[in-house]
């Protein structure tokens, strides 16, 4: 557990202390990426809370939707079309529906603890 808190200080540290300028014809592509790993994030919450979490699938899920959202803006962006779209879309929508999850989850968990204790 210690681990990945560590990972998330440094982390913090790193980001807080260095300075990295994304030029601006790269922010579609970070944008993706971001939203691909905030997705994972928040989908292997919900999997760790529904007791249906698995490694595997977090990490192939993450690679195989980076992987697509990326292909999908570079041909939006061959075609001249904003096709990362399509991706920020379906990214913001899973999003929203994990951490709905996560927050129900939670609540049902703190809700039913008091109730028992009454």
């Amino acid at each position: 557990m210690w681990l990945p808190l560590l990972g998330l200080l440094i982390g913090l540290l790193m980001g807080s202390v260095v300075s990295v300028q994304i030029p601006l014809i790269y922010a579609k592509y970070m944008s993706i990426a971001i939203l691909a790993s905030l997705d994972s994030v928040f989908g292997g919450i919900k999997g760790l809370l529904g007791d249906t979490f698995d490694g595997a699938i977090l990490i192939t899920g993450f690679i195989s939707n980076t992987i697509l959202a990326g292909f999908l803006a570079y041909i939006g962006d061959r075609l001249g079309i904003d096709l990362y779209l399509a991706a920020v879309f379906a990214f913001g929508v899973r999003l929203f529906q994990n951490l709905a999850t996560i927050r129900h989850h939670l609540l049902y968990r703190t809700f039913s603890k008091t109730k028992k204790v009454q």
